[in-house]
């Protein structure tokens, strides 16, 4: 179970998106998540590009958790494919994402 809403993935998909122009929105954005939202962010994000697969979601939050050595902001946005990854990972998660977008505008 997501302990993040999709609603503040699809944020961070669109700012991602948008490159340098939001980079200190999006880091701000991401930092101002608590612990467990940003671990569900990057075990999102993990699932996205196949570093796991979606049933174990679990394993990758614990993962994620055990093994923040940087803030997460700085991992998430050093990563390429960011907004893909999480899009596909929320996909593979059984999320719409497209619905998701449509509520975000």
């Amino acid at each position: 179970m997501l302990e993040i809403s999709p609603q503040k993935v699809v944020h961070v998909i669109f700012q991602a998106r948008e490159g340098a122009r939001a980079e200190a929105e999006l880091a701000a954005f991401i930092e101002a998540l608590n612990e467990d939202e940003q671990a569900n962010l990057v075990a999102i994000a993990w699932v996205g590009r196949g570093a796991f697969e979606p049933e174990d979601f679990a394993e990758a939050v614990a993962t994620a958790l055990a093994e923040k050595s940087v803030p997460t902001s700085h991992y998430l946005m050093g990563m390429p494919h960011l907004a893909e990854n999480l899009e596909a990972g929320l996909d593979a998660l059984g999320v719409d994402v497209a619905r998701e977008e449509e509520d975000f505008l």
